[in-house]
Protein backbone atom coordinates (compact mmCIF):
# COMPACT_ATOMS: atom_id res chain seq x y z
CA UNK A 1 0.00 0.00 0.00
CA UNK A 2 1.48 3.34 -1.04
CA UNK A 3 2.10 6.06 1.51
CA UNK A 4 -0.66 8.71 1.67
CA UNK A 5 0.13 12.15 0.39
CA UNK A 6 0.71 14.92 2.91
CA UNK A 7 -1.97 17.58 2.58
CA UNK A 8 -1.37 21.28 2.91
CA UNK A 9 -3.66 21.49 5.90
CA UNK A 10 -4.63 18.53 8.05
CA UNK A 11 -6.52 17.93 11.23
CA UNK A 12 -7.83 20.82 13.27
CA UNK A 13 -4.96 23.02 14.52
CA UNK A 14 -5.51 24.34 18.02
CA UNK A 15 -5.66 28.11 18.36
CA UNK A 16 -2.65 29.03 20.44
CA UNK A 17 -3.94 32.13 22.17
CA UNK A 18 -6.67 34.73 22.10
CA UNK A 19 -6.49 38.50 21.69
CA UNK A 20 -5.18 40.80 24.45
CA UNK A 21 -7.18 40.54 27.63
CA UNK A 22 -7.34 36.76 27.64
CA UNK A 23 -7.25 35.18 31.07
CA UNK A 24 -9.56 33.74 33.68
CA UNK A 25 -12.96 35.19 34.48
CA UNK A 26 -11.51 36.43 37.75
CA UNK A 27 -8.98 38.48 35.77
CA UNK A 28 -11.86 40.06 33.82
CA UNK A 29 -13.97 40.76 36.91
CA UNK A 30 -14.87 44.35 37.82
CA UNK A 31 -17.18 45.33 40.71
CA UNK A 32 -20.75 46.01 39.66
CA UNK A 33 -20.66 44.42 36.21
CA UNK A 34 -23.41 41.97 35.33
CA UNK A 35 -23.95 39.48 32.49
CA UNK A 36 -27.62 38.90 33.24
CA UNK A 37 -30.72 40.49 34.69
CA UNK A 38 -33.49 38.71 36.55
CA UNK A 39 -37.20 39.57 36.49
CA UNK A 40 -38.83 41.02 39.56
CA UNK A 41 -40.00 38.50 42.12
CA UNK A 42 -43.65 37.55 41.81
CA UNK A 43 -43.68 35.73 45.17
CA UNK A 44 -43.14 37.09 48.68
CA UNK A 45 -39.50 37.57 49.60
CA UNK A 46 -38.29 35.53 52.56
CA UNK A 47 -35.13 35.63 54.63
CA UNK A 48 -32.83 32.62 54.48
CA UNK A 49 -32.70 30.85 57.87
CA UNK A 50 -29.46 31.80 59.67
CA UNK A 51 -28.28 28.19 59.86
CA UNK A 52 -28.39 27.96 56.05
CA UNK A 53 -27.17 31.45 55.18
CA UNK A 54 -23.65 32.20 53.99
CA UNK A 55 -21.39 34.21 56.27
CA UNK A 56 -20.06 36.10 53.26
CA UNK A 57 -21.16 36.36 49.60
CA UNK A 58 -19.61 33.83 47.16
CA UNK A 59 -16.47 35.15 45.46
CA UNK A 60 -17.95 35.00 41.98
CA UNK A 61 -16.52 37.07 39.12
CA UNK A 62 -18.47 40.12 38.03
CA UNK A 63 -18.28 40.47 34.25
CA UNK A 64 -20.31 41.96 31.41
CA UNK A 65 -22.18 39.69 29.01
CA UNK A 66 -19.78 40.64 26.22
CA UNK A 67 -16.76 39.54 28.29
CA UNK A 68 -18.50 36.35 29.33
CA UNK A 69 -19.38 35.40 25.75
CA UNK A 70 -15.89 36.19 24.47
CA UNK A 71 -14.21 34.30 27.29
CA UNK A 72 -16.05 31.03 26.62
CA UNK A 73 -15.89 31.44 22.85
CA UNK A 74 -12.13 31.91 23.13
CA UNK A 75 -11.81 28.78 25.26
CA UNK A 76 -13.88 26.86 22.70
CA UNK A 77 -11.60 28.02 19.89
CA UNK A 78 -8.57 26.81 21.83
CA UNK A 79 -10.16 23.41 22.40
CA UNK A 80 -10.17 20.34 20.17
CA UNK A 81 -13.58 18.77 19.73
CA UNK A 82 -15.28 16.03 17.76
CA UNK A 83 -16.93 18.72 15.61
CA UNK A 84 -13.55 20.18 14.66
CA UNK A 85 -11.27 17.19 14.16
CA UNK A 86 -10.56 13.48 14.17
CA UNK A 87 -10.23 11.63 17.49
CA UNK A 88 -8.29 8.38 16.89
CA UNK A 89 -8.51 7.35 20.55
CA UNK A 90 -8.29 3.59 20.88
CA UNK A 91 -10.87 2.01 23.20
CA UNK A 92 -12.98 5.18 23.25
CA UNK A 93 -14.97 5.04 19.98
CA UNK A 94 -15.06 8.82 19.57
CA UNK A 95 -17.73 9.10 16.90
CA UNK A 96 -19.07 12.25 15.37
CA UNK A 97 -22.44 13.07 16.98
CA UNK A 98 -25.16 13.47 14.32
CA UNK A 99 -27.06 16.73 14.59
CA UNK A 100 -30.38 15.00 13.87
CA UNK A 101 -30.07 13.29 17.26
CA UNK A 102 -29.43 16.65 18.90
CA UNK A 103 -32.54 18.04 17.20
CA UNK A 104 -34.64 15.13 18.44
CA UNK A 105 -33.51 15.59 22.03
CA UNK A 106 -34.29 19.31 21.82
CA UNK A 107 -37.92 18.82 20.77
CA UNK A 108 -40.13 20.65 23.30
CA UNK A 109 -42.18 17.53 23.91
CA UNK A 110 -39.05 15.91 25.34
CA UNK A 111 -36.94 18.78 26.63
CA UNK A 112 -39.73 20.39 28.67
CA UNK A 113 -40.80 17.26 30.55
CA UNK A 114 -40.33 16.94 34.29
CA UNK A 115 -39.60 13.55 35.91
CA UNK A 116 -42.29 14.10 38.56
CA UNK A 117 -45.10 14.53 36.03
CA UNK A 118 -47.98 12.01 36.25
CA UNK A 119 -47.41 8.96 34.06
CA UNK A 120 -50.50 9.78 31.98
CA UNK A 121 -48.83 13.01 30.79
CA UNK A 122 -45.52 11.41 29.70
CA UNK A 123 -46.74 8.43 27.69
CA UNK A 124 -44.64 9.39 24.67
CA UNK A 125 -41.45 9.51 26.72
CA UNK A 126 -42.21 6.22 28.43
CA UNK A 127 -42.91 4.58 25.07
CA UNK A 128 -39.59 5.84 23.71
CA UNK A 129 -37.73 4.38 26.68
CA UNK A 130 -39.62 1.09 26.33
CA UNK A 131 -38.85 0.86 22.61
CA UNK A 132 -35.19 1.74 23.18
CA UNK A 133 -34.92 -0.99 25.81
CA UNK A 134 -36.41 -3.55 23.43
CA UNK A 135 -34.01 -2.48 20.67
CA UNK A 136 -30.97 -2.73 22.94
CA UNK A 137 -32.06 -6.20 24.05
CA UNK A 138 -32.44 -7.29 20.43
CA UNK A 139 -29.01 -5.88 19.55
CA UNK A 140 -27.28 -7.61 22.48
CA UNK A 141 -29.32 -10.81 22.67
CA UNK A 142 -30.56 -10.10 26.19
CA UNK A 143 -34.03 -10.32 27.80
CA UNK A 144 -34.43 -6.99 29.63
CA UNK A 145 -32.41 -3.86 30.32
CA UNK A 146 -32.18 -0.90 32.67
CA UNK A 147 -31.55 2.55 31.20
CA UNK A 148 -30.66 4.14 34.54
CA UNK A 149 -26.82 4.07 34.69
CA UNK A 150 -25.45 7.50 33.67
CA UNK A 151 -22.15 6.16 32.31
CA UNK A 152 -20.28 3.00 31.37
CA UNK A 153 -18.47 2.81 34.71
CA UNK A 154 -21.81 2.99 36.53
CA UNK A 155 -23.06 0.33 34.16
CA UNK A 156 -20.16 -1.88 35.24
CA UNK A 157 -21.05 -1.36 38.89
CA UNK A 158 -24.71 -2.10 38.15
CA UNK A 159 -23.82 -5.35 36.41
CA UNK A 160 -21.50 -6.42 39.21
CA UNK A 161 -24.13 -5.68 41.86
CA UNK A 162 -26.58 -7.82 39.88
CA UNK A 163 -23.94 -10.53 39.80
CA UNK A 164 -23.44 -10.19 43.55
CA UNK A 165 -27.20 -10.37 44.28
CA UNK A 166 -27.47 -13.49 42.08
CA UNK A 167 -24.82 -15.35 44.07
CA UNK A 168 -25.92 -14.02 47.46
CA UNK A 169 -29.48 -15.24 46.94
CA UNK A 170 -28.03 -18.71 46.42
CA UNK A 171 -26.09 -18.57 49.66
CA UNK A 172 -22.83 -18.51 47.69
CA UNK A 173 -21.52 -14.91 47.76
CA UNK A 174 -18.07 -15.71 46.28
CA UNK A 175 -15.29 -13.16 46.43
CA UNK A 176 -13.39 -12.80 43.14
CA UNK A 177 -14.03 -11.63 39.58
CA UNK A 178 -11.69 -12.59 36.74
CA UNK A 179 -10.40 -9.83 34.45
CA UNK A 180 -8.03 -10.17 31.43
CA UNK A 181 -4.71 -8.36 31.72
CA UNK A 182 -5.64 -6.22 28.68
CA UNK A 183 -8.93 -5.05 30.22
CA UNK A 184 -10.11 -1.47 30.62
CA UNK A 185 -8.89 0.25 33.76
CA UNK A 186 -12.43 0.76 35.01
CA UNK A 187 -12.96 -3.01 35.28
CA UNK A 188 -10.74 -3.67 38.32
CA UNK A 189 -11.92 -0.42 39.93
CA UNK A 190 -15.57 -1.45 39.54
CA UNK A 191 -14.79 -4.91 40.88
CA UNK A 192 -13.32 -3.47 44.07
CA UNK A 193 -16.18 -1.01 44.45
CA UNK A 194 -18.64 -3.92 44.24
CA UNK A 195 -16.81 -5.68 47.05
CA UNK A 196 -14.89 -8.25 45.02
CA UNK A 197 -11.21 -9.01 44.50
CA UNK A 198 -9.81 -8.76 40.98
CA UNK A 199 -8.32 -11.97 39.56
CA UNK A 200 -6.15 -11.17 36.55
CA UNK A 201 -6.15 -13.55 33.58
CA UNK A 202 -3.08 -13.47 31.29
CA UNK A 203 -3.15 -13.12 27.52
CA UNK A 204 -1.55 -15.68 25.26
CA UNK A 205 0.99 -15.07 22.49
CA UNK A 206 -1.81 -14.15 20.08
CA UNK A 207 -3.20 -11.37 22.31
CA UNK A 208 -6.27 -13.41 23.31
CA UNK A 209 -7.37 -14.79 26.67
CA UNK A 210 -5.10 -17.65 27.72
CA UNK A 211 -7.83 -20.27 27.97
CA UNK A 212 -5.60 -22.84 29.67
CA UNK A 213 -4.70 -20.32 32.37
CA UNK A 214 -8.37 -19.37 32.75
CA UNK A 215 -9.32 -22.99 33.35
CA UNK A 216 -6.82 -23.20 36.20
CA UNK A 217 -7.87 -19.89 37.76
CA UNK A 218 -11.65 -20.28 37.73
CA UNK A 219 -12.99 -22.08 40.81
CA UNK A 220 -15.94 -21.92 43.21
CA UNK A 221 -14.66 -18.56 44.55
CA UNK A 222 -14.99 -16.82 41.16
CA UNK A 223 -18.27 -14.92 40.81
CA UNK A 224 -17.73 -14.14 37.16
CA UNK A 225 -15.55 -12.93 34.31
CA UNK A 226 -15.49 -9.39 32.86
CA UNK A 227 -14.61 -9.38 29.19
CA UNK A 228 -15.15 -7.42 26.00
CA UNK A 229 -15.18 -9.01 22.57
CA UNK A 230 -13.39 -7.95 20.43
CA UNK A 231 -10.92 -7.44 23.24
CA UNK A 232 -8.99 -4.30 24.08
CA UNK A 233 -6.35 -5.19 21.50
CA UNK A 234 -9.03 -5.10 18.82
CA UNK A 235 -8.92 -8.89 18.36
CA UNK A 236 -11.95 -11.18 18.37
CA UNK A 237 -11.82 -13.86 21.05
CA UNK A 238 -12.08 -16.95 18.85
CA UNK A 239 -12.59 -19.26 21.85
CA UNK A 240 -15.39 -17.18 23.35
CA UNK A 241 -17.87 -20.05 23.63
CA UNK A 242 -15.28 -22.18 25.43
CA UNK A 243 -14.45 -19.24 27.72
CA UNK A 244 -18.07 -18.66 28.73
CA UNK A 245 -18.59 -22.40 29.22
CA UNK A 246 -15.61 -22.61 31.59
CA UNK A 247 -17.03 -19.83 33.76
CA UNK A 248 -20.58 -21.20 33.67
CA UNK A 249 -19.43 -24.71 34.57
CA UNK A 250 -17.86 -23.24 37.71
CA UNK A 251 -21.13 -21.51 38.61
CA UNK A 252 -20.00 -18.03 37.57
CA UNK A 253 -21.52 -15.37 35.31
CA UNK A 254 -19.94 -13.71 32.28
CA UNK A 255 -20.10 -9.94 31.97
CA UNK A 256 -19.69 -8.12 28.64
CA UNK A 257 -17.96 -4.75 28.80
CA UNK A 258 -19.68 -2.91 25.96
CA UNK A 259 -16.74 -0.68 25.04
CA UNK A 260 -16.23 -2.54 21.75
CA UNK A 261 -19.84 -3.28 20.82
CA UNK A 262 -19.41 -0.96 17.82
CA UNK A 263 -17.30 -3.67 16.16
CA UNK A 264 -20.00 -6.35 16.06
CA UNK A 265 -23.28 -4.48 15.58
CA UNK A 266 -25.65 -6.51 13.42
CA UNK A 267 -23.19 -9.36 12.97
CA UNK A 268 -23.17 -11.19 16.29
CA UNK A 269 -24.54 -10.63 19.78
CA UNK A 270 -23.00 -11.01 23.26
CA UNK A 271 -26.00 -13.07 24.34
CA UNK A 272 -25.35 -15.59 21.58
CA UNK A 273 -21.73 -15.88 22.76
CA UNK A 274 -22.87 -16.87 26.25
CA UNK A 275 -22.70 -13.57 28.12
CA UNK A 276 -25.15 -13.03 30.99
CA UNK A 277 -24.79 -9.27 31.58
CA UNK A 278 -24.03 -6.56 29.01
CA UNK A 279 -23.39 -2.88 29.58
CA UNK A 280 -23.75 -0.54 26.64
CA UNK A 281 -21.91 2.74 26.20
CA UNK A 282 -24.33 4.87 24.23
CA UNK A 283 -21.56 7.42 23.59
CA UNK A 284 -19.34 4.76 22.03
CA UNK A 285 -21.88 2.74 20.09
CA UNK A 286 -24.82 5.03 19.38
CA UNK A 287 -23.04 8.38 18.94
CA UNK A 288 -24.33 10.28 21.95
CA UNK A 289 -22.02 12.94 23.47
CA UNK A 290 -18.83 11.58 24.98
CA UNK A 291 -16.61 12.98 27.71
CA UNK A 292 -16.54 16.16 29.69
CA UNK A 293 -17.91 14.51 32.80
CA UNK A 294 -21.39 13.83 31.45
CA UNK A 295 -24.22 13.49 31.21
CA UNK A 296 -23.96 10.03 29.71
CA UNK A 297 -25.82 6.75 29.58
CA UNK A 298 -24.64 3.20 30.20
CA UNK A 299 -27.65 0.86 29.95
CA UNK A 300 -27.26 -2.67 31.31
CA UNK A 301 -29.02 -5.66 29.75
CA UNK A 302 -29.34 -9.12 31.31
CA UNK A 303 -30.59 -12.62 30.62
CA UNK A 304 -34.06 -13.67 31.72
CA UNK A 305 -32.80 -15.35 34.91
CA UNK A 306 -31.19 -12.09 36.09
CA UNK A 307 -34.11 -9.82 35.15
CA UNK A 308 -35.59 -9.69 38.70
CA UNK A 309 -32.43 -7.94 39.98
CA UNK A 310 -32.58 -4.97 37.59
CA UNK A 311 -32.80 -1.51 39.19
CA UNK A 312 -36.21 0.11 39.67
CA UNK A 313 -38.20 1.57 38.11
CA UNK A 314 -38.65 -0.28 34.82
CA UNK A 315 -40.99 0.81 32.04
CA UNK A 316 -43.80 -1.72 31.53
CA UNK A 317 -46.35 -1.82 28.72
CA UNK A 318 -49.92 -2.79 29.49
CA UNK A 319 -50.82 -5.11 26.63
CA UNK A 320 -54.57 -4.63 27.03
CA UNK A 321 -54.61 -0.81 26.92
CA UNK A 322 -51.31 -0.17 25.14
CA UNK A 323 -50.32 2.36 27.82
CA UNK A 324 -47.03 2.53 29.70
CA UNK A 325 -46.26 2.74 33.39
CA UNK A 326 -43.29 2.60 35.76
CA UNK A 327 -42.90 -0.55 37.83
CA UNK A 328 -41.43 -0.02 41.31
CA UNK A 329 -42.57 -3.16 43.16
CA UNK A 330 -39.60 -5.44 42.52
CA UNK A 331 -38.49 -6.95 45.86
CA UNK A 332 -35.39 -8.65 44.43
CA UNK A 333 -34.10 -5.51 42.69
CA UNK A 334 -30.69 -4.07 43.58
CA UNK A 335 -32.45 -0.71 43.99
CA UNK A 336 -31.82 2.58 42.24
CA UNK A 337 -28.59 3.38 40.43
CA UNK A 338 -29.54 6.91 39.39
CA UNK A 339 -32.14 9.53 40.14
CA UNK A 340 -35.45 9.15 38.34
CA UNK A 341 -35.16 7.33 34.99
CA UNK A 342 -31.58 7.94 33.87
CA UNK A 343 -30.30 10.72 31.62
CA UNK A 344 -33.21 10.69 29.20
CA UNK A 345 -31.77 13.44 26.98
CA UNK A 346 -28.88 11.15 26.10
CA UNK A 347 -31.20 8.18 25.69
CA UNK A 348 -33.32 10.14 23.19
CA UNK A 349 -30.18 10.68 21.13
CA UNK A 350 -29.42 6.96 21.26
CA UNK A 351 -33.00 6.16 20.21
CA UNK A 352 -32.71 8.46 17.21
CA UNK A 353 -29.41 6.87 16.17
CA UNK A 354 -30.67 3.28 16.52
CA UNK A 355 -33.96 3.74 14.70
CA UNK A 356 -32.61 5.97 11.94
CA UNK A 357 -30.02 3.30 11.10
CA UNK A 358 -32.20 0.26 11.54
CA UNK A 359 -30.95 -3.32 11.40
CA UNK A 360 -29.07 -3.04 8.11
CA UNK A 361 -27.64 0.37 8.94
CA UNK A 362 -26.18 -0.80 12.27
CA UNK A 363 -24.55 -3.73 10.52
CA UNK A 364 -23.05 -1.32 7.99
CA UNK A 365 -21.69 0.75 10.89
CA UNK A 366 -19.67 -2.18 12.22
CA UNK A 367 -18.45 -3.17 8.76
CA UNK A 368 -17.23 0.36 8.02
CA UNK A 369 -15.57 0.62 11.44
CA UNK A 370 -13.60 -2.59 10.82
CA UNK A 371 -12.69 -1.52 7.29
CA UNK A 372 -11.41 1.87 8.46
CA UNK A 373 -9.30 0.33 11.22
CA UNK A 374 -7.66 -2.18 8.90
CA UNK A 375 -7.03 0.45 6.23
CA UNK A 376 -5.36 2.78 8.71
CA UNK A 377 -3.34 -0.06 10.28
CA UNK A 378 -1.90 -0.91 6.86
CA UNK A 379 -0.96 2.72 6.22
CA UNK A 380 0.91 2.99 9.54
CA UNK A 381 2.49 -0.46 9.43
CA UNK A 382 5.85 0.60 7.88
CA UNK A 383 6.61 2.87 10.86
CA UNK A 384 4.35 1.46 13.57
CA UNK A 385 3.84 -2.30 13.19
CA UNK A 386 0.95 -4.12 14.83
CA UNK A 387 1.71 -5.50 18.28
CA UNK A 388 -0.05 -8.75 17.33
CA UNK A 389 0.32 -9.06 13.53
CA UNK A 390 -0.84 -12.66 13.07
CA UNK A 391 -4.47 -11.70 12.49
CA UNK A 392 -6.20 -8.61 11.14
CA UNK A 393 -7.73 -6.42 13.84
CA UNK A 394 -11.35 -5.43 13.97
CA UNK A 395 -12.59 -1.93 14.86
CA UNK A 396 -9.34 -0.81 16.52
CA UNK A 397 -5.70 -1.85 16.54
CA UNK A 398 -2.69 -1.61 18.81
CA UNK A 399 0.55 -0.69 17.07
CA UNK A 400 3.91 -0.25 18.74
CA UNK A 401 6.56 2.46 18.62
CA UNK A 402 9.12 0.11 20.22
CA UNK A 403 11.22 -0.31 17.02
CA UNK A 404 11.27 3.48 16.55
CA UNK A 405 12.36 3.94 20.16
CA UNK A 406 15.18 1.42 19.76
CA UNK A 407 16.51 3.23 16.70
CA UNK A 408 15.99 6.85 17.69
CA UNK A 409 15.10 7.11 21.38
CA UNK A 410 11.74 8.62 20.40
CA UNK A 411 8.89 7.14 22.42
CA UNK A 412 5.17 6.75 21.76
CA UNK A 413 4.50 9.81 23.93
CA UNK A 414 6.86 11.91 21.80
CA UNK A 415 5.03 10.83 18.64
CA UNK A 416 1.70 11.72 20.24
CA UNK A 417 2.92 15.18 21.20
CA UNK A 418 4.29 15.83 17.71
CA UNK A 419 1.01 14.81 16.10
CA UNK A 420 -0.69 17.56 18.12
CA UNK A 421 1.55 20.11 16.38
CA UNK A 422 0.56 18.57 13.05
CA UNK A 423 -3.10 19.29 13.75
CA UNK A 424 -4.46 16.02 15.18
CA UNK A 425 -5.55 14.68 18.48
CA UNK A 426 -3.16 11.78 19.17
CA UNK A 427 -4.17 8.18 19.64
CA UNK A 428 -4.27 6.48 23.03
CA UNK A 429 -0.73 5.66 24.19
CA UNK A 430 0.73 3.13 26.65
CA UNK A 431 -2.46 1.09 26.76
CA UNK A 432 -2.99 -1.81 26.99
CA UNK A 433 -0.13 -2.17 29.45
CA UNK A 434 0.93 -5.51 27.98
CA UNK A 435 2.22 -3.80 24.80
CA UNK A 436 5.53 -1.93 24.88
CA UNK A 437 5.24 1.67 23.59
CA UNK A 438 1.62 1.05 22.65
CA UNK A 439 -0.26 3.23 20.17
CA UNK A 440 -3.94 2.29 20.30
CA UNK A 441 -5.99 3.61 17.39
CA UNK A 442 -9.72 3.48 16.66
CA UNK A 443 -10.81 5.51 13.64
CA UNK A 444 -14.59 4.69 13.90
CA UNK A 445 -16.87 4.40 10.88
CA UNK A 446 -17.64 8.12 10.76
CA UNK A 447 -14.24 9.14 9.36
CA UNK A 448 -13.67 9.45 5.62
CA UNK A 449 -10.76 8.02 3.68
CA UNK A 450 -9.37 11.55 3.38
CA UNK A 451 -9.33 11.93 7.17
CA UNK A 452 -7.55 8.61 7.59
CA UNK A 453 -5.02 9.47 4.89
CA UNK A 454 -4.27 12.81 6.52
CA UNK A 455 -3.80 11.29 9.98
CA UNK A 456 -1.55 8.57 8.56
CA UNK A 457 0.51 11.21 6.75
CA UNK A 458 1.01 13.10 10.04
CA UNK A 459 2.03 9.92 11.88
CA UNK A 460 4.47 8.88 9.16
CA UNK A 461 5.89 12.41 9.05
CA UNK A 462 6.54 12.19 12.80
CA UNK A 463 8.30 8.85 12.28
CA UNK A 464 10.55 10.34 9.58
CA UNK A 465 11.36 13.33 11.78
CA UNK A 466 12.30 10.97 14.61
CA UNK A 467 15.01 9.53 12.39
CA UNK A 468 16.47 12.91 11.41
CA UNK A 469 15.61 15.32 14.25
CA UNK A 470 14.51 13.46 17.40
CA UNK A 471 14.72 16.62 19.51
CA UNK A 472 11.85 18.05 17.49
CA UNK A 473 9.64 15.32 18.91
CA UNK A 474 11.10 15.47 22.41
CA UNK A 475 10.17 19.17 22.59
CA UNK A 476 6.69 18.89 21.08
CA UNK A 477 4.10 20.31 21.25
CA UNK A 478 5.09 23.89 20.54
CA UNK A 479 1.85 25.22 18.97
CA UNK A 480 -0.49 24.70 21.92
CA UNK A 481 -1.52 27.14 24.69
CA UNK A 482 0.48 25.03 27.16
CA UNK A 483 3.71 23.22 26.36
CA UNK A 484 4.42 19.61 27.31
CA UNK A 485 3.08 18.68 30.73
CA UNK A 486 4.48 16.21 33.22
CA UNK A 487 1.57 13.76 33.07
CA UNK A 488 2.82 11.59 35.93
CA UNK A 489 3.24 14.57 38.26
CA UNK A 490 -0.12 16.01 37.25
CA UNK A 491 -1.86 12.71 38.05
CA UNK A 492 -0.12 12.25 41.40
CA UNK A 493 -0.24 15.84 42.60
CA UNK A 494 -3.56 17.07 41.35
CA UNK A 495 -4.32 20.65 42.34
CA UNK A 496 -7.85 21.84 41.64
CA UNK A 497 -8.28 25.38 42.86
CA UNK A 498 -9.88 28.67 41.83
Amino acid sequence: MSEPETRNHVGAPVRRQGPPGAGTLRDLSRPGRRASSLPALDVPEREIPPEHARRRPPALPEVAERDLARHYTRLAQMNYGVDTGFYPLGSCTMKYNPKVSEAAAALPGFSRLHPLQPEATVQGMLELLWRLERALCEITGMARATLQPPAGACGELTGLLIMRRHHTERGDPRRRVAIPDSAHGTNPASVRLAGYEALHVPSDARGLVDVSALEKLVDEEVAGLMLTNPNTLGLFEEDIERITRIVHDAGGLVYYDGANLNAILGRCRPGDMGFDIVHINTHKTFATPHGGGGPGAGPVAVTESLEPYLPVPLVVRDEASGTFRLEYDRPRSIGRMHGFHGNVGVLIRAYAYVFLHGRDGLRAVSERAVLNANYLARLLEPAFPLAFPDRPPMHEFVATAAPLKQRTGVRAMDVAKRVIDLGFHPSTVYFPLIVEEALMVEPTETETKESLDAFAAAMLQAAREAETDPDLLHEAPVTTPVRRLDEARAARHLELRW
